[in-house]
This record gives C-alpha cells, structure tokens and sequence, in this order.
C-alpha cells in the first residue's frame, strides 16, 4: 500500500503530478500553491496529498505505516515514527521540494 492509498484512502489519479500546474476556476480566481490538488484543482489537503505522492514516487521510501503526513497552511507536518534520521532527513528532502511547502516540522516524529 501506497503513501496516498494508506493517508487519503485513494490511488494515484491518472495524470496527477507532484508540482501541477494550477487550473484556474475562473479567470480572475487562482489556487494558493499549498492548496493545488494531485492534478491542479482546489484542494484543502493538496500540499499534504502531493508530498504523499513525492513519496510514493521515490523509489528509496516505502510506506511506512507509522508516519503520518498532514498540512498547515504551507508548512508540512510530519507525525509518528520513522526507523532513522536517514529516512526522515530524506523525506524532508523530499517534502521540501514540493511546490508550496515553505517548511517541514518534524516535531511530531520519533525515531526507532
């Protein structure tokens, strides 16, 4: 099971991207970059859902079933546990580069 199967209950839409370019509702409406969605549409959980998928794409994570991603406003929150520091600096990493995010807490992550 997948990062985004395992947090959202969803498989990876056809032509969902990590960094989307946005689809404007109407001309003079645009989507704030933390809340695209996996295929550029408004999302709530869109920055949450596209480092999900950053995830599932990078074939050095797996899923790990004890961490948890989510989202506030712009900054990406990182919860539970992970195995290493190596994992969890490299899903920051990858966290990082996901459109929208302006910082990565880790606060909530223990490691063991």
């Amino acid at each position: 099971m997948g990062w985004l199967q395992r947090l959202f209950g969803m498989n990876k839409p056809q032509n969902a991207q990590v960094n989307p370019t946005p689809q404007a509702a109407a001309a003079t409406e645009s989507v704030p970059p933390e809340r695209l969605g996996l295929n550029g549409e408004y999302d709530q959980s869109g920055l949450a859902k596209r480092v999900a998928l950053a995830f599932d794409e990078d074939q050095s994570l797996t899923d790990i079933d004890t961490l948890y991603v989510a989202q506030t406003g712009s900054t990406v929150v990182l919860k539970g546990k992970v195995p290493s520091q190596d994992i969890l600096q490299k899903m920051v990493s990858v966290a990082r580069n996901v459109q929208g995010a302006t910082d990565v807490t880790t606060d909530q992550v223990s490691i063991g």
